[in-house]
């Protein structure tokens, strides 16, 4: 389970939304800036349990198996990656918003994409009590740590923040990569 929940909050990458929170929320105090994201985190942490819990079932009733969610997960996974590696990349623009609620903080930046394939490949693959538990602990790991992100965005600075984020973007690569690997594997091995 640790290993799940620290792949999920490598996807999560909450040290990658460090700029764009910080950004995004500029315009507040730094106790209403806490709540918001407090409350977007738990709104995320909803989103991504949903999606351990049903999207599994979704999946199967439109006929995908497990090989074609991992080579999508994994492609899903290399496109976030690279507009970790890449910001200029990005889908969402580092504006301000006045009053945030779901959009884009809890989703598309939280539970994103490739975090929710993430949990819905997971489910296929592990336990539902493991993956929510992995959703938990990544989560409240996410919470913790942008909730800290003032502090630690003028600590690292812009350059330092962006550094973080290629870091992590350079892992996600990887992992992404070895997900379409082990799909294309399992194709080979089923002989479809």
């Amino acid at each position: 389970m640790l290993s799940l929940s620290l792949l999920l909050l490598l996807v999560m990458d909450p040290f990658g939304n460090l700029v764009t929170l910080n950004v995004l929320l500029s315009a507040h105090p730094r106790r209403q800036r806490h709540r918001i994201i407090l409350r977007e985190s738990a709104i995320a942490t909803v989103i991504l349990l949903l999606a351990a819990f049903i999207g599994g079932r979704f999946l199967r009733m439109l006929g995908l198996e497990d090989p074609a969610l991992s080579i999508s997960g994994g492609i899903v996974l290399f496109l976030i990656a690279l507009g970790m590696l890449f910001p200029s990349r990005r889908v969402i623009e580092d504006v301000a918003v006045e009053s945030p609620l779901i959009v884009p903080i809890a989703m598309p930046l939280i539970a994103g994409p490739s975090a929710i394939s993430m949990v819905v490949l997971f489910s296929e693959q592990h336990s539902v009590g493991m993956v929510s538990g992995a959703v938990l602990l990544a989560s409240a790991a996410s919470a913790a740590l942008l909730t800290a992100s003032p502090a630690l965005f003028q600590f690292l600075g812009r350059r330092g923040a962006s550094a973080l984020e290629r870091l992590m973007g350079m892992l996600l690569v990887m992992i992404s990569v070895q997900m379409i690997l082990d799909g294309i594997e399992a194709v080979r091995r089923s002989g479809g």
